[in-house]
């Protein structure tokens, strides 16, 4: 398993358990976060203390759940997880969820950039990565509802 994966385990583990110095040990001093138009925290944000703020800010919205990275895909500096999420809000009783893909490019061991993408298909494309076969990612679970 490469670094780079082990670390993108480590974060997603950081972010389920809210640990949220954990999340930034592999970050560069200026990483680049880019959450899409239509989630909840949609901008971009710089900077270390701006990124953990950021995550922070989505984290402290779950009662409970997780986010958990299903598959990893690597081509030179830039790696793809498909992750899943699945959470009960504070204040609600309905569960909600939705697979997605988040991007990473590395340098030097440390994230330099950081973002999320509503398609998987268009994640792939960014890091130049062909889609995998379909039975490469299995389904976890059903959605009731989609959270973006």
């Amino acid at each position: 398993m490469s670094t780079e994966v082990e670390a993108l385990k480590q974060f997603y583990a950081a972010i389920n358990r809210n640990d949220m110095q954990a999340i930034s040990k592999d970050f560069d001093p200026d990483i680049l976060r880019i959450e899409p138009p239509g989630f909840p925290t949609a901008g971009t944000y710089r900077g270390i203390e701006a990124v953990r703020e950021h995550v922070r800010a989505g984290r402290e919205t779950w009662a409970e759940g997780s986010c958990d990275p299903e598959a990893f895909f690597a081509k030179g500096d830039k790696v793809v997880v498909f992750a899943y999420a699945w959470v009960r809000l504070k204040d609600a009783t309905d569960w909600i969820g939705g697979r997605f893909a988040d991007g990473f490019v590395f340098h030097d061991g440390l994230i330099v950039e950081y973002r999320t993408f509503v398609e998987r298909d268009e994640a792939l494309g960014w890091a130049g990565i062909d889609k995998p076969a379909p039975n490469r990612v299995a389904r976890k679970r059903s959605l009731s509802k989609v959270h973006r």
